[in-house]
């Protein structure tokens, strides 16, 4: 099954914010601290450089998202912050209410990064009572949406007076929802969305419970990078699964594909493999053993898969295919695939994934900040401009 992005969809960029400190090394610690100054700096260069926006994450070391996403939002015009939130911590009416103001204050920006897990470690000192529970965190996580989309729903466009009536009378509401982790019954009173009819949700995995669950409730189902051919799988699993949901509910819902990876462009290709080999040109021998340990004790699908993929590449200097690298993954987890070379072969590549349906890049790289000027400046325009000319000869083809 083939899936293309079609031509009245938009292809968006977004870059990511280093909250958990920045610098040209993986593996150490880092060189440059998560200043305000320093993420606005990112973030502003990310939206001079043509990206739409900026993902924060969330876990570990990172500045807490919504606290990031709300400054970020402040210092920028037109950047969407996206920023993530774990079900089973925020009680999901609470997370409605933080969206809404978010979006009010930025302009109708928001956009939320819903997160089942990371490593098991991190949910255990989060006290996440799901912590062991891969598939029940998806599960939770679906709910969590669907309240969220109902709070928001429930309570669009009722003043105080109507909102005070339908809450004193306890009569049962259209919106109400019962589940196995959250219940619903609306409408709750809470600042109301700009956007219509919702800001959007980005979830992200790779098992088939995640995908069922973006299938049910996303707006866009978030990959880490791989090989074309390893993409294309994921993407025709994908496909079959909405088909099922479709067959099941008579509804279809529309999905968008996006990919989360590296980046690093430079003059020349000789270059650019240069520049890559130096990032982990620093990482300790303890650090690659602490990492392969911790890789190695995930109950996410999405990281084994990570974890195969570097097996597979390292006896070949963890070359994936043409311009793509798994060396960061030695020491970094989640999407740790570079693509490396120059404007002309990023770009190649970027539309190569274009073509098998991919329609969201989240890319980062070394410094963020040097990165994303860079990639701004040189593959961005490039990129567009390679675009437009396919869709006009596609376009000249049909006629």
């Amino acid at each position: 099954m083939n899936v293309h992005v079609s031509e009245q969809e938009e292809i968006r960029f977004g870059w990511f914010l280093p909250t958990a400190g920045d610098g040209r090394y993986v593996g150490i610690e880092p060189e440059r601290q998560p200043t305000l100054e320093y993420l606005i700096k990112v973030a502003q260069a990310a939206e001079q450089g043509g990206c739409d926006f900026v993902l924060i994450p969330t876990g570990g070391a990172c500045l807490d998202a919504w606290v990031v996403g709300s400054a970020i939002a402040s210092h920028t015009s037109t950047l969407r912050p996206l920023v993530a939130i774990r079900p089973g911590l925020v009680a999901p009416v609470l997370a409605a209410r933080m969206g809404a103001a978010l979006d009010q204050l930025s302009g109708g920006r928001a956009m939320i990064n819903v997160v089942t897990g990371s490593s098991v470690r991190d949910l255990e000192e989060l006290g996440d009572p799901l912590a062991h529970a891969h598939d029940e965190r998806y599960i939770r996580a679906g709910e969590y949406m669907e309240v969220i989309q109902r709070a928001w729903s429930a309570s669009k466009g009722m003043n105080d007076s109507e909102f005070a009536k339908l809450a004193s009378a306890g009569e049962p509401s259209t919106e109400d929802f019962e589940g196995k982790y959250y219940q619903f019954h609306g409408p709750v009173g809470m600042p109301e969305t700009l956007q219509s009819p919702h800001p959007p949700f980005y979830l992200g995995g790779s098992s088939r419970i995640a995908k069922r669950m973006a299938a049910e409730y996303a707006d866009t189902f978030l990959m880490w990078g791989e090989p074309q051919d390893w993409i294309r799988e994921q993407i025709t699993e994908m496909e079959e699964i909405r088909t099922e949901l479709q067959r099941e509910t008579g509804r279809a819902r529309d999905l968008r594909y996006g990919m989360r990876a590296q980046v690093l462009v430079r003059d020349t290709e000789e270059e650019a493999w240069e520049a890559a080999w130096d990032i982990i040109s620093k990482v300790p021998a303890e650090a690659i053993e602490q990492a392969s340990k911790a890789f190695s004790e995930t109950d996410a699908t999405n990281q084994r898969r990570q974890n195969e993929l570097r097996e597979i590449t390292a006896k070949q200097r963890f070359m994936a295919g043409p311009n793509l690298w798994t060396g960061l993954s030695v020491v970094r987890s989640g999407g740790a695939i570079l693509i490396v070379g120059t404007a002309e072969q990023i770009t190649d590549r970027l539309l190569e994934y274009v073509e098998l349906g991919v329609s969201t890049f989240i890319l980062s790289g070394y410094p963020h900040l040097e990165e994303a000027e860079r990639f701004g400046a040189s593959v961005l325009p490039l990129f567009r401009s390679r675009l437009l000319d396919q869709q006009r000869a596609r376009a000249s083809q049909s006629v």
